[in-house]
């Protein structure tokens, strides 16, 4: 059988949803897939770049369309739909965050909230600094959490570590997070338009 793209993303993906990020070697893949290594990198010159294609594979929700409809519901739906994209995959947000940090991954994730935070009347600096300020906070959220249920599955938490974690839940606390974000940029754009009165 013939190797292509799409059978190197499909093996990887199953490696690191079965091992994790650590275990994703170019060695491995190559024997998962019953081929040479250096057969990967006819279609991947470099880890790296294979990695950032998994990101941009874990990220294809985010291009479905937006369905809210004001740029407060865009940023939220779009907020939410990161982290299912990532916790829909072992170290995903890891992964996605590595690969956005070194600029091998080709989202339009970014794109996406810069789009709707111009909907709420900022200046493209504004956009992406509230783009890349989302961004990191989805990220940072979802590394938390996704370490913590692996702690939890080797049995490296005990009682004493898990409550503060388990209440309010991760989604509880995500939402809250994203809640104080939104009202954040309500303030910064009220602030705006009295200083321009």
């Amino acid at each position: 059988m013939q190797l292509h793209r799409t059978h190197v993303l499909d093996g990887a993906i199953a490696i690191l949803d079965e091992y994790g990020l650590a275990d994703l070697t170019m060695r491995r893949l190559a024997s998962s897939l019953s081929v040479q290594p250096g057969a990967l990198y006819w279609h991947f010159p470099n880890k790296q770049t294979l990695l950032g294609a998994v990101a941009d594979r874990i990220l294809e929700p985010l291009d479905a369309p937006v369905v809210g409809q004001g740029w407060d519901e865009q940023i939220a739906e779009l907020a939410h739909r990161l982290r299912d994209a990532l916790l829909s995959h072992r170290d995903g947000a890891e992964l996605v965050s590595a690969s956005l940090a070194a600029r091998t991954t080709t989202s339009r994730t970014r794109r996406r909230f810069v789009d709707a935070a111009l909907g709420a009347a900022m200046t493209r600096t504004e956009a992406e600094l509230t783009a890349d300020t989302i961004l990191y906070y989805v990220l940072g959220h979802t590394v938390d959490e996704q370490a913590r249920i692996q702690l939890d599955s080797l049995g490296v938490l005990d009682g004493d570590d898990s409550p503060m974690f388990e209440s309010p839940d991760a989604a509880s606390r995500f939402d809250f997070g994203l809640r104080l974000f939104v009202g954040g940029i309500r303030e910064v754009l009220a602030a705006q338009r009295v200083d321009r009165n």
